[in-house]
């Protein structure tokens, strides 16, 4: 294990004796506690919903506040989840190289990080997008970090169904930026990703899951055999693709839409029944390939709100 003291920034090795940690090194570490690719796919699903509200390209310094608002948000409600759950990320393989369980941050300077974003966050959106923005901004951040994090995630299998909402926030937010209010269409669109995120998460889960059970974390995976696990993935897999279909009559769209919508689900619906297929004759990972459904998950995603965004341009 290594240590960073925070004023000097000494790295005390296991093996190498003592290193310095180099200026570099802290402010990637600073930069990981945000954790980057989670703030990805969120403002994948904020700016699409943007070209979405204003039936066209909105005006690009909104989307820039928003787009910093957001990450800032992120970011900060990322930063507290670190902080919360330093203890159980330094047991897990796929955690242990972050900041806090590498002590190359403190956890007093994280919890500062975190509040300072979060602070800056609010300020950005409610002065240069609305308050309405920036009140869905913080109820999530106050989501993830309170109702999943401290209150969900250590405690029922459900963890990650209901914690995913705060996740879900970016297509609500994205659409009052230009609106100034709420109405069915990113209700919708807040829907396909709440019925998202549990194929998506508990494929990966399926992935470490020895590491959630050694830190008695009891992510689904953990505590039902794969084939029970990727019945579930199936069940919200066909829910998912049934609502991003309804975007079609509740927002009249224009045919792009639809199409996209209906050959990304059925290529989704594809790798989730053969994840449920090879869970029925087996539990071992180098059968269940279930990073295969990860990826997709990914992808599918992504490319749906592309086409929420191209959607507009051309109807």
């Amino acid at each position: 294990m290594t240590y960073v003291d925070p004023t000097s920034r000494d790295l005390l090795a296991d093996d190498d004796g003592p290193q310095k940690a180099t200026f570099r090194d802290v402010v990637l570490a600073y930069v990981g506690l945000t954790k980057p690719r989670v703030i990805e796919l969120l403002l994948l699903t904020t700016v699409p919903v943007m070209f979405f509200a204003a039936r066209g390209v909105p005006p690009l310094g909104l989307v820039l506040a928003t787009v910093v608002g957001g990450t800032l948000s992120a970011g900060s409600a990322s930063v507290f989840n670190c902080v919360y759950d330093r203890d159980i990320d330094e047991q897990m393989r796929r955690t242990r190289r972050r900041a806090l369980p590498r002590h190359i941050v403190t956890p007093a300077a994280a919890l500062v990080f975190g509040a300072v974003l979060g602070i800056l966050s609010t300020v950005v959106l409610a002065v240069w997008v609305n308050p309405l923005s920036a009140v869905l901004s913080v109820s999530a951040n106050a989501f993830y970090v309170f109702v999943y994090t401290m209150l969900l995630k250590r405690r029922t299998t459900q963890n990650i169904v209901w914690g995913g909402i705060a996740g879900c926030f970016p297509a609500l937010i994205g659409w009052t930026a230009v609106t100034g209010e709420l109405s069915w269409v990113p209700i919708v669109l807040f829907a396909v990703v709440f019925f998202w995120t549990p194929p998506h998460t508990w494929a990966l889960a399926l992935r470490y899951r020895e590491d959630y059970a050694q830190v008695d974390v009891p992510m689904l995976p953990v505590v039902k055999p794969a084939r029970s696990v990727a019945l579930q993935i199936v069940v919200y897999s066909w829910v998912m693709v049934a609502t991003s279909l309804l975007l079609w009559p509740v927002a009249d769209t224009g045919p792009l839409y639809p199409i996209a919508a209906g050959v990304l689900g059925a290529v989704f619906l594809v790798q989730a029944h053969g994840l449920h297929r090879r869970a029925k004759t087996s539990d071992e990972l180098s059968v269940l390939q279930p990073m295969r459904l990860f990826h997709s998950s990914n992808l599918y995603l992504s490319l749906l709100f592309v086409a929420v965004a191209i959607d507009p341009l051309l109807h």
